[in-house]
C-alpha cells in the first residue's frame, strides 16, 4: 500500500543523524524560539519529535518545506514522534494540521486582523419550528458488541460495538440515524495522559468511548421517533496512518457493515439478535448519517460507496446494499479530496474556533458540488460562532469524559478575545452540544423525514433554532431549488471595481488574498493537496473607495431566473468588519437597470486565531423583474469596502426530491516502475472507471524531484473504463531516490472521485556514491569559518545531504551557542543561542548538500568575534555511512 498519502511529494533523503528545526512560516526566514521540538533524517526517514504529546485529532498532519507539502507523517504510539518515510527537501521545515502550524509552543500574535473581536451579536429571528425540542416517545438505550471484522490494508481487526437509544411504542419503522464519530485518541488508563495510543490498547488501558459522546443528540432524536445507533472507530483511529485516504474508506466499511447488520436482523428476526435491537423496527430506506471530523468524511464515502461501489480489493464490505442514505449531518469534517457526493443532501457543521480541521476545509462539501450533477440535492454550511472542535462530543470535553481530554482550541501568547474560554464570542461546553443536538436533529428531520418546516435553519434563509440560543449559527447552502446566474470564472466580464481573482494560487496579483495571509489556505480557499496553484477556482474581488458606483458582472451570455422568487448572493466581507452595505440590481437584455434591494453584512468575529472568511447568503426579491438578466450589479452604500462574490443564483423555497444518483466513479492507482540503466519506458498511471456515464474530470501530475504541476480537463465518454496518463522514466546509472509522478483527480462535472490520488514509483537501481572528507580537522582564528571540504565518488541524480551530529569532545574546551554566528546558529537549531552552552547540548545539526550533477561540496560552521579571554575551543562532529561515516574536529583559536 502507497504511504504517501494525499500529498506525498516526496523523495528520499541521504543523510543520516541530521537534525534541524522548522523554519519560520514560510514565506519567511527563519526567526528564533517557539519551537518544541526538532527534526532528525535516518536512513532516508524524516522525523519529527515534539516535547509534548501532539493530541491525536482528525487534522492530518503534515511535513512541509517552504510551500511544498512533503507528506504525512506516521504517529508513533508516543503521540510525540512523526516520521515520513521518504522526503526531500531541508529548508523551511514546518509541520502543520489543518493549515495550522503545530510546531510551535504559541502562534504567536502576529496573525491578528480587522477589529478583534468585534461582530454580528444577537440571536437570529426563530424559525417556525424548533427541531432541538423533545418529541412525544419514551426512549430506552443499550450496547451491542459484535466479532470485530477485517478491513484492508490494516493489520488488527476493527471492532463491531455501538450504543444504541431507540424509541419506545413508536409505529411502524422508523428512519434510522447511524453517528460516527471522529480521529480521537484510542486508549486511556484513568487521568494518564501518557497513555500509548495503539490498537489494540495495551494491556491495563481501555479503549476511549468515543462512541458515546452524542448520547443528547440520540436521546433527542429518538425522542421524535428516530432509531439512532452511534458506532465506535477505535480500531481505525488507532490504524488509520497506514492507509492512502487517512482511512476514509475503513471508515464507509464500518458504516455499512453495521447497515448490513441492521439489514439482516430486521429481515430475519429469529436470527440471533443483541437486546437492544430487538424490538427496534429500522425503516432501511430512510437512512440519515452523522459524521464528525475524519468521520464526517467517512459517512459521506459511505454515501458514495452505498451508489457506486468502490474497488473490491480495497472495501471491507462485499454484500448487497438494502438501505438509502436520505442524507448527511457533517461536523468539523475533512474532506481531503474534495470529494463530496453531489446528489446527497448534506449540512456540515463549521465551528468557528475549531482548533484540530483549523482550516474549515467541510466548506467544500458544499463548494465542490457546484456543477457536478443535476443540483438538487441542499448542501448546507452551517458556520457556528465559536464553537470549538471537541465539545461536540462529551467523551472529548473536558468535565464530562471518561479519558482525559481538552479544549482543542489553544490562543496565542495572550487570551483571544473571540474564541478563548470565557470571551463573549464562545460557546461553553453545553451551549455547544445544545447547538449541535439541534441542527443533528434538524438535518435529519429535513432528510430523512421530508419535514420542509426546519429547512430555513438550514439553507441561508437566515434563521435560528431557539433551543440552541444562544449560539449563533450562520447559513449558506447550494442545490435545491436554485437556478444558476453565474459562478466567476474567465468567462464573467467585470467592470471597474471588481477583478475575477483565483481562490488557489501563490501569485499575489491573481490571488483573491494576499497569499500571505494565512487566510488564503482556509475555508473557500483551501488547498487540494500540493497543487498550488489549482485551475478552475474563482471568486470575484470587489473594491471601493466611495458609495453609489455600481459594480457590474455579466455572465457569457443573459440568463433566464424565470420562475425564482429571489436572488440569492454568496458573499464574504472581511472578518470583525461592521456594516457592509450595498443594492444588489440586475441588468436585462434591453439594458435597463432594475434595483431589487439592499443588504447588510456583519464580518464573523475574528482575532486571527480562526477563520473567519466565510461565504454568507444574501438575498433579494426578483419580484417585478421578467426577462434574462445580462449583468448583476452591485452598488455600494458603505463609505470603502471589500468584498468577495462567490456566486449567484435563482431561489426559491422547497427541498426537491434529489432523486440520488449513481454517477460513474474513478480511482487512482500507483506503480512501481524499475528505472534501469538506459533508455526509456512509458508507464500508465492506473486510472479505474466503474458505472455508467460519462464527465469531465480534473487531472493534475505532479513531479516529485521538481514539483513542477501539469494539469489540464479530461473529457470522458461514456462507457470507458480509464484515462490513458503516460509518464516516461529514463534510465540512468545516476543514484538518486524517490523519483516518482504523482497524480490527482477532481471531478468537474459527471463523476464522484474515489481514491484521488496514486502515481508512478521509480525503483531507483544505481549505488550510493561514497563520501570523502578531506581534512577531517581543520583550524580556524575566532571570527572565521570552519570549513570541511567534502567530495562524492559520484555525481548523483536528486540533491545528496550530508550533515554532522556534534558530540563533546574528550578534551578541552567546547565551542558554545554564542560562539558562533547567532542567525547561522537560529537557522540550524531554530533555539536561541541565549543561554550560552555547549554545541553538543543543542539541537543544532550542521549539514550541507550537493546539487545533481556536482560532485564536491563543504560544511561549514561560522564563529564570531568576542572580547572575553578564552582557550582554544573545538567542535567534534559524527557523521554516518550516509555522509561518509567520519569523525570532523574543528578549532577555534583565540588569536
Amino acid at each position: 500500500m502507497r504511504r504517501f498519502l494525499v500529498a506525498a511529494l516526496a523523495l528520499s533523503l541521504t543523510v543520516a543523524g541530521w537534525q534541524a528545526q522548522a523554519s519560520a512560516e514560510p514565506p519567511g526566514p527563519a526567526t528564533p524560539g517557539g519551537v518544541d521540538a526538532g527534526w532528525t533524517v535516518e536512513q532516508g526517514r524524516l522525523t519529527w519529535r515534539s516535547d509534548k504529546r501532539i493530541p491525536m485529532g482528525d487534522a492530518a498532519v503534515e511535513f512541509w518545506s517552504g510551500d511544498k507539502l512533503l507528506g504525512r507523517p506516521r504517529p508513533a504510539p508516543d503521540g510525540k514522534t512523526f516520521t515520513l518515510d521518504d522526503a526531500t527537501s531541508l529548508g523551511d521545515l514546518t509541520v502543520r494540521a489543518g493549515g495550522k502550524r503545530i510546531d510551535r509552543l504559541s502562534p504567536g500574535k502576529s496573525r491578528k486582523i480587522g477589529q478583534e473581536g468585534k461582530a454580528a451579536t444577537g440571536a437570529l429571528p426563530p424559525n417556525a419550528v424548533d427541531p432541538g425540542k423533545k418529541g412525544p416517545y419514551r426512549t430506552t438505550s443499550g450496547e451491542y458488541n459484535l466479532d470485530p471484522v477485517k478491513l484492508p490494508d490494516f493489520p488488527e481487526k476493527v471492532e463491531m460495538r455501538a450504543v444504541v437509544v431507540a424509541p419506545v411504542s413508536a409505529p411502524g419503522k422508523r428512519p434510522l440515524a447511524l453517528f460516527l464519530h471522529g480521529r480521537h485518541a484510542v486508549c486511556y488508563h484513568g487521568a494518564d495522559e501518557d497513555v500509548p495510543q495503539e490498537w489494540p490498547c495495551p494491556a491495563g488501558t481501555e479503549p476511549i468511548p468515543s462512541y458515546r459522546g452524542y448520547l443528547q443528540a440520540q436521546q433527542l432524536l429518538a425522542s421524535q421517533g428516530y432509531l439512532t445507533v452511534s458506532i465506535s472507530a477505535n480500531g481505525i483511529n488507532g490504524q488509520d496512518w497506514a492507509a492512502d485516504d487517512g482511512g476514509a474508506q475503513a471508515r464507509s466499511s464500518l458504516v455499512r457493515l453495521h447497515l448490513a447488520r441492521w439489514a439482516e436482523w430486521a429481515s430475519n428476526p429469529a436470527s440471533p439478535t443483541p437486546a437492544v435491537v430487538r424490538s427496534a423496527r429500522p425503516d432501511l430506506s430512510k437512512v440519515f448519517l452523522m459524521g464528525h471530523s475524519r468521520g464526517g468524511e467517512g459517512v459521506s464515502r459511505a454515501a458514495m460507496d452505498t451508489l457506486t461501489p468502490p474497488p473490491a480489493a480495497q472495501d471491507g464490505y462485499h454484500g448487497p446494499v438494502r438501505w438509502t442514505i436520505r442524507g448527511l449531518l457533517l461536523i468539523g469534517p475533512t474532506i481531503f479530496g474534495h470529494d463530496p457526493v453531489p446528489d446527497v443532501p448534506s449540512a456540515t457543521i463549521l465551528p468557528g474556533c475549531d482548533g484540530d480541521v483549523y482550516d474549515l476545509q467541510g466548506q467544500m462539501f458544499v463548494d465542490a458540488t457546484r456543477g457536478v450533477s443535476r443540483g438538487k440535492a441542499l448542501h448546507s454550511a452551517l458556520y457556528v460562532v465559536g464553537a470549538n472542535h471537541n465539545f461536540f462530543n462529551t467523551e472529548w470535553t473536558p468535565g464530562q469524559a471518561a479519558a482525559p481530554s481538552s479544549d482543542d482550541f489553544t490562543p496565542g501568547d495572550e487570551p483571544d478575545p473571540v474564541c478563548s474560554p470565557g470571551a463573549p464570542t464562545r460557546l461553553t461546553a453545553t451551549q455547544q452540544q445544545n447547538a449541535g443536538a439541534t441542527y443533528i436533529a434538524a438535518a435529519a428531520r429535513l432528510f430523512a423525514g421530508g419535514d420542509d418546516r426546519v429547512r430555513p435553519l438550514l439553507d441561508g434563509s437566515g434563521r435560528g433554532a431557539p433551543s440552541a440560543y444562544p449560539a449563533r449559527v450562520l447559513s449558506a447552502a447550494l442545490g435545491a431549488n436554485r437556478t444558476a446566474l453565474l459562478a466567476p470564472g474567465p468567462s464573467v466580464r467585470v467592470s471597474a471595481g471588481a477583478r475575477i481573482c483565483e481562490q488557489v494560487t501563490d501569485v499575489a496579483a491573481r490571488s483573491c488574498l494576499n497569499p500571505d495571509d494565512f487566510n488564503a489556505w482556509l475555508v473557500h480557499f483551501t488547498t487540494f493537496g500540493p497543487v498550488i496553484p489549482e485551475p478552475g477556482r474563482y471568486a470575484a474581488a470587489l473594491s471601493w473607495t466611495s458609495p453609489g458606483r455600481p459594480i457590474s458582472l455579466s455572465p457569457a451570455r443573459p440568463v433566464s431566473l424565470r420562475g425564482s422568487r429571489e436572488l440569492a448572493l454568496r458573499v464574504i466581507v472581511p472578518p470583525s468588519s461592521a456594516g457592509t452595505r450595498f443594492t444588489v440590481s440586475v441588468t436585462g437584455e434591453d439594458g435597463k437597470r432594475h434595483d431589487l434591494g439592499d443588504a447588510r453584512l456583519d464580518g464573523l468575529p475574528a482575532a486571527g486565531l480562526n477563520s473567519a472568511y466565510w461565504g454568507q447568503e444574501v438575498r433579494v426579491s426578483l419580484r417585478g423583474f421578467a426577462g434574462r438578466i445580462a449583468a448583476l450589479q452591485i452598488t455600494p452604500r458603505s463609505a470603502n469596502g471589500k468584498a468577495w462574490l462567490l456566486d449567484a443564483w435563482g431561489w426559491n423555497p422547497g427541498t426537491p426530491d434529489p432523486r440520488e444518483a449513481s454517477l460513474p466513479r474513478i480511482d487512482i492507482g500507483e506503480i512501481q516502475a524499475p528505472e534501469g540503466d538506459a533508455g526509456s519506458r512509458t508507464y500508465q498511471v492506473p486510472v479505474k472507471i466503474t458505472g455508467r456515464g460519462g464527465g469531465v474530470v480534473r487531472l493534475f501530475l505532479v513531479d516529485g524531484t521538481s514539483y513542477a504541476v501539469r494539469t489540464w480537463l479530461a473529457t470522458v465518454r461514456p462507457g470507458a473504463r480509464s484515462i490513458p496518463v503516460p509518464v516516461e522514466v529514463k534510465g540512468d546509472t545516476l543514484f538518486g531516490e524517490g523519483e516518482a509522478s504523482y497524480l490527482y483527480a477532481k471531478t468537474v462535472s459527471g463523476f464522484v472521485i474515489g481514491d484521488y490520488s496514486g502515481g508512478i514509483q521509480v525503483v531507483d537501481d544505481d549505488p550510493r556514491p561514497a563520501v570523502t572528507w578531506s581534512p577531517t580537522t581543520v583550524r580556524v582564528a575566532e571570527g572565521g569559518a570552519l570549513t570541511w571540504p567534502f567530495t562524492l565518488s559520484a555525481p548523483t541524480e536528486t540533491p545528496y545531504y550530508v550533515a554532522g551530529v556534534p558530540v563533546a569532545p574528550t578534551a578541552g574546551a567546547e565551542l558554545s551557542s554564542t560562539d558562533v554566528d547567532p542567525d547561522w546558529f537560529t537557522w540550524y537549531s531554530f533555539e536561541d543561542p541565549e543561554p550560552s552552552r555547549p554545541l553538543s547540548s543543542t539541537g543544532v545539526v550542521p549539514w550541507a548538500s550537493v546539487e545533481p550533477g556536482r560532485t564536491t561540496g563543504e560544511l561549514s560552521i561560522p564563529t564570531i568575534t568576542d572580547t572575553l579571554t578564552e582557550p582554544d575551543e573545538s567542535v567534534v562532529l559524527h557523521t554516518d555511512d550516509v555522509s561518509g561515516a567520519a569523525v570532523l574536529t574543528g578549532v577555534v583559536t583565540a588569536g
